[in-house]
């Protein structure tokens, strides 16, 4: 009999919700407003029918487990999303919820650590036994699997790269320290690299967008503006110092970079790898190769779906 697997995506502006099968495939799946303002019991009802919706017409005994990625904060062991700052949960407990309603295995981690599960099953990491996943978008996350098995650490918040410092005295970041990797190489962060140039006297063509954000310092930057390439060489610098210390601490086989930022190109590639050659140690260097994510904006929910698989399979 063929296994079935459900995976959540929760995030703040929506939940992706999908069926899959054993091999990853897709079978059903729905994608709704989060609307995260409006409170969270119109959340958590929108995933129980979310979940209706993609086991619609299929044997409920198929399907073996429930996954759900959350922006963390988390207390993965007792279920709980603790108090995301883009989601109004107070100490939630989710898992409880869904599996009282459903009466199937429901399991939860952060999301960073099913997009790194979604890799390591799915995606760029398939076959491998080490490997770091880091997301650049907005803010910077990541996730590893050592030996074949996600690391979690003692308090399941183990691989909050972002928040790895690449400049002790760099921009101050939201945690309250300076010089994280999030505040240094994020999209925010080269968004606002923009606009205190903008405010400067330097002469840039990003002067004539009403609003700048990172995709246009990189359209910019692909035309040829100093500026906008000098934002983008400092920024994915800092990025590639930061994947050459985990390289350094971790000796991965890959290490998977997803999230908004790679939208730009080989631009990005070209100057993190520039900085691995010059900071990785030389068996490191060569061992561990760097690589585009290929999952699409389908890594958060077959990364829940892994985690279903995963877990219920132990």
């Amino acid at each position: 009999m063929e296994n079935l697997y459900i995976g959540i995506d929760l995030g703040g502006t929506k939940i992706y919700t999908a069926l899959a099968n054993d091999e990853g495939k897709i079978l059903n799946e729905v994608i709704v407003p989060t609307e995260a303002t409006k409170g969270y019991e119109q959340i958590v009802d929108k995933m129980k029918d979310s979940i209706k919706n993609v086991m619609n017409g299929i044997d409920k005994s198929k399907i073996k487990g429930i996954g759900l990625g959350s922006p963390g904060p988390l207390d993965v062991k007792n279920g709980i999303i603790a108090e995301p700052p883009n989601l109004p949960f107070v100490n939630y407990p989710i898992v409880e919820e869904l599996n009282k309603e459903f009466g199937i295995d429901v399991y939860l981690d952060n999301d960073a650590n099913v997009a790194t599960l979604a890799e390591y099953m799915f995606g760029a990491g398939k076959g491998t036994e080490n490997l770091v996943y880091v997301t650049a978008s907005t803010g910077v996350g990541g996730g590893a699997i050592l030996n074949g098995k996600i690391y979690r650490g003692s308090t399941s918040n183990a691989l909050e790269v972002g928040h790895t410092t690449v400049n002790a005295f760099g921009r101050r970041c939201g945690c309250g320290n300076n010089g994280c990797v999030e505040a240094m190489a994020s999209g925010t962060a080269i968004m606002k690299a923009a606009k205190d140039a903008i405010e400067s006297r330097v002469q840039t063509s990003l002067r004539k967008y009403d609003e700048v954000t990172s995709k246009e310092v990189f359209m910019e930057a692909s035309k040829g503006d100093r500026v906008s390439k000098e934002i983008i060489e400092e920024a994915m610098s800092y990025l590639g110092v930061a994947v050459a210390n985990y390289a350094n601490m971790l000796d991965p086989d890959i290490i998977v970079i997803g999230g908004g930022i790679i939208g730009a190109g080989d631009i990005v590639f070209e100057i993190v790898n520039k900085e691995i050659e010059k900071r990785c140690l030389g068996p490191i260097f060569r061992n561990c190769k760097v690589v585009k994510s290929d999952l699409g904006g389908k890594t958060g929910v077959l990364g829940a779906i892994a985690l279903a698989m995963t877990e219920s399979n132990k």
